[in-house]
């Protein structure tokens, strides 16, 4: 069976944006013509795709399976045509970015601020986000996480050096309370934990000792998916926090937080900036690599 390229192309535009109308609205046709070219997509595969209500548009098994396999394909042949189109212009069009809430010096403003004004054709559409998913299927150029996590087929270019994670709490709990001496002393105290969404556990503070790598499972009094909101309270005497330290250095350097337990926090391989190695890099994406290779 001869594969309908085009038809495949619709069907993944449907399934990216859940929704018929929009599909048709990026296309610049009509919504009953995406709904006949499913129609007929489905008839030649002999099988649902799509399950259509009247307010919401979801995929079938078999469509999130089919989804899952033409998505990265048709996204290298975006970037391609892209790139093909635009490779004696300027670097332009949107650049999606799906970056570590906790990736601070590339959120901190400067950065991209600085490849904005460099780039004025390129649009920035970044979304900061913790949760693991294939960012070449969900339609992102690139994505900035911590090198330990990135999938081993993709290109990835140093945002910074390397990073530690640090407890921390304010000089009013550390006089109130005092100071653990042993990562195995933080049950004893009050914690504020971070999580990445709801119904998932508490994250893990990972220490070393020599060699020995371990993590404590602390039973936070508080718990949140918000750095910042972990940091006002730490700030505000609630207890201890872990995480980035260059995301606590600011509040560090004024003396509003204090690093403790520091060694047991061993350094580790940093921020990378990420993308397919099956891609071709279209202009946009290497404009924004240069300016990071030429800043760091």
């Amino acid at each position: 069976m001869e594969p309908d390229l085009n038809a495949l192309a619709v069907f993944a535009l449907v399934a990216e944006e859940r929704s018929f109308r929009a599909a048709a609205d990026r296309m610049g046709v009509t919504r009953s013509a995406v709904s006949q070219t499913i129609r007929r997509l489905e008839e030649t595969l002999g099988i649902a795709l799509v399950l259509r209500t009247t307010r919401s548009v979801s995929l079938t098994e078999a469509g999130e399976r089919l989804y899952g396999e033409v998505a990265p394909a048709i996204a290298d042949m975006r970037v391609a045509v892209e790139a093909t189109g635009n490779l004696r212009g300027p670097a332009r069009g949107q650049l999606r970015l799906a970056v570590s809430s906790i990736a601070e010096r590339f959120l901190s403003g400067p950065f991209l601020a600085s490849f904005a004004e460099a780039n004025p054709e390129v649009q920035i559409d970044v979304t900061v986000t913790d949760e693991e998913f294939d960012i070449v299927a969900e339609g992102y150029d690139a994505g900035v996480r911590l090198g330990e996590v990135i999938e081993q087929d993709m290109i990835a270019v140093p945002v910074a050096g390397d990073e530690r994670q640090l407890a921390v709490c304010s000089p009013g709990y550390l006089q109130r309370v005092g100071a653990p001496s042993h990562p195995s002393e933080l049950a004893a105290h009050r914690c504020i934990g971070w999580r990445s969404a709801p119904k998932v556990a508490p994250y893990r503070w990972e220490f070393a000792e020599g060699s020995k790598e371990f993590s404590v499972a602390v039973a936070p009094e508080i718990t949140t998916n918000d750095m910042a909101l972990m940091t006002k309270l730490a700030i505000a005497g609630a207890g201890i926090t872990f995480g980035m330290e260059e995301s606590f250095r600011p509040f560090i350097d004024r003396g509003e937080l204090v690093p403790i337990l520091e060694r047991f926090c061993p350094r580790f391989a940093g921020f990378y900036l990420y993308y397919s190695s099956r891609r071709h890099l279209a202009p946009k994406l290497r404009a924004l690599v240069d300016h990071l290779r030429a800043l760091r």
